[in-house]
């Protein structure tokens, strides 16, 4: 099991986590007792963080298969109670996942800004791929101002630049 302390110390990983649980997930996971597992109710009175919010956290990390439960059934109530542990040792895999998530938008973004010509209309900031910009006659729906050429160059090799360190981070440069 990766201590919850040692994977916070890196940055990067610290980042991924509270953009994925917030902050309020991230004191869960400091507060998570490292041993055994623990229902949902008893996480929330021993860390003071509500309910709703463990609750939330936990599913979130579920999803991502950063933590894990076992079901019991109280057999005079018929009430199911969920017992969590952390998985953090899948963290990696995680992180590659969304990042492998991220380049494949990144990627179909590029080759969008690549195979499309753009207009803007300057007084509305609106920009238009050129078959909408011809079908519109060039003029703005918004404010009938005349579309200007939009030059997207600084957004395709800013994509560029960002998909080629994406890649180089998941070894396929």
């Amino acid at each position: 099991m990766v201590a919850v302390e040692e994977l916070l110390g890196n940055p990067a990983i610290e980042t991924y986590l509270v953009r994925m649980i917030r902050d309020e997930g991230v004191l869960l996971l400091r507060k998570f007792p490292e041993e055994g597992e623990h229902s949902d109710e008893e996480l929330a009175e021993t860390t003071g963080i509500n309910l709703n919010s463990v609750r939330h956290t936990l599913y979130t990390l579920y999803e991502k298969r950063l933590a894990e439960y076992r079901r019991i059934k109280n057999s005079e109530t018929g009430w199911l109670t969920y017992l969590w542990k952390l998985r953090l040792d899948n963290i990696e895999d995680a992180l590659y996942e969304d990042m492998e998530a991220v380049l494949e938008m990144l990627e179909a973004r590029e080759k969008y800004e690549e195979e499309n010509d753009f207009y803007v209309c300057k007084q509305c900031g609106i920009i238009f791929t050129f078959d909408d910009a011809l079908g519109r006659e060039f003029t703005c729906p918004q404010c009938d101002e005349r579309m200007e050429h939009f030059d997207n160059d600084l957004i395709l090799r800013a994509l560029k630049r960002r998909v080629e360190a994406i890649r180089a981070t998941l070894g396929k440069a």
